[in-house]
């Protein structure tokens, strides 16, 4: 991949558009307000998720903040982390197969890798696989605590699976992780409170049952970052998993109720004026997702409506306006940065208007 270093520099609005930009001391005050939230005032650790970044560029500044280690989605991703030095690394996901199997445990020789499993099958495989190879692979049982996507049932269910992995050759477990996403978009935050505490009750009772039958229990992990500043603060976590409220985004802020800013933005130009009550932009569902939320324009008064096709943004104006005209730039908020990133080559880094770097994100594609 080339990168236009040549850019560094350049003010922001000078960019070939659409590109994607994070403005820094928004992203250092996000990094900022995570770290110290998790870190510093519920004293658990930090093991962000990087999945909607795709560069290990910022899975470094998350280490410098305080970070233990990284989470990741995929297989693929944790490569492109553990290749860039990073050593601790989570993923949050089974793997399954030879052919990924074979993939993680050769990655277990590069970096201390974690994997998440919900099958004794699975377990089995991984930890021949492993042992074939002279490693050991970290487990943790995922919980399904309410969710109903992957994970075993709290309880009985969880501690057989933990009896079973101790027996296996080639994998030591290491704990249990969750993730309490059904409380995401709960309302009022009394009843969103509720919701996480009786989930997390489930997951914390799980791992007291596990280690009253004599299974060591390091890990206790939860919390995206629709949660994290509740799920932090419960008895018997160990660690937090959110990450992607780095960028902020509409989802995070207006959906999920994160309080963090706006960080990722996506740059267009106006391509078109047809009326002077629409706007038309060169950024579309190819440059910025609004599959989970609209992006948002900035600096535009008096907006009726934004869409997007393929290749277009249209916004539409409640009344006639003159700017921006064709030929001006327009910068939307991005909806929800986990789909928006993977559209991009490259994230821009911008301080006071001008690029400071290019990322590459390498972790892009990466679903493997």
């Amino acid at each position: 991949m080339i990168i236009q270093t040549g850019l560094v520099g350049t003010p922001k609005h000078e960019l070939d558009t659409p590109s994607l930009l994070v403005d820094m001391p928004t992203l250092d005050r996000n990094i900022s307000k995570m770290s110290s939230t998790i870190i510093e005032e519920a004293g658990v650790n930090w093991r962000p998720h990087t999945k909607g970044m795709k560069t290990p560029v910022l899975a470094h500044m998350l280490l410098d903040a305080g970070a233990i280690g990284i989470t990741c989605a995929k297989l693929g991703e944790a490569e492109v982390m553990a290749y860039a030095g990073i050593k601790d690394i989570l993923i949050a996901n089974q793997v399954v197969g030879p052919r990924k199997i074979a993939r993680l445990v050769n990655l277990c020789s590069r970096a201390d890798v974690i994997v998440c499993v919900d099958d004794i099958r699975n377990v089995n495989m991984i930890g021949q696989t492993a042992a074939n190879k002279g490693v050991t692979g970290r487990v943790l049982i995922e919980v399904n605590v309410g969710m109903d996507r992957a994970g075993v049932e709290p309880g009985e269910p969880a501690l057989e699976l933990a009896a079973q992995i101790a027996a296996c050759n080639g994998v030591e477990f290491s704990g249990l992780m969750t993730w309490e996403s059904h409380a995401l978009t709960v309302e009022p935050i009394e009843e969103k409170k509720r919701v996480i505490t009786e989930a997390l009750d489930r997951l914390t009772e799980t791992a007291d049952l596990c280690r009253s039958n004599g299974h060591t229990i390091d890990i206790v992990s939860c919390g995206g970052t629709g949660t994290y500043w509740i799920s932090a603060f419960h008895s018997g976590i160990t660690e937090i998993e959110a990450g992607g409220g780095i960028f902020g985004d509409i989802r995070y802020r207006t959906v999920f109720g994160a309080d963090l800013e706006y960080a990722l933005t996506i740059l267009s130009t106006v391509t078109s004026r047809p009326d002077a009550t629409r706007i038309i932009c060169d950024a579309g569902k190819k440059a910025m997702s609004s599959d989970a939320a609209t992006p948002e324009p900035i600096g535009i008064p008096g907006v009726k409506s934004v869409a997007l096709s393929a290749e277009h943004g249209k916004i539409v104006l409640e009344k006639e306006a003159n700017d921006p005209d064709v030929g001006d730039q327009v910068e939307f908020v991005a909806g929800y940065s986990d789909t928006t990133v993977v559209l991009h080559d490259e994230l821009y880094a911008i301080r006071d208007g001008v690029v400071e770097a290019v990322w590459p994100l390498p972790g892009r594609g990466r679903v493997q």
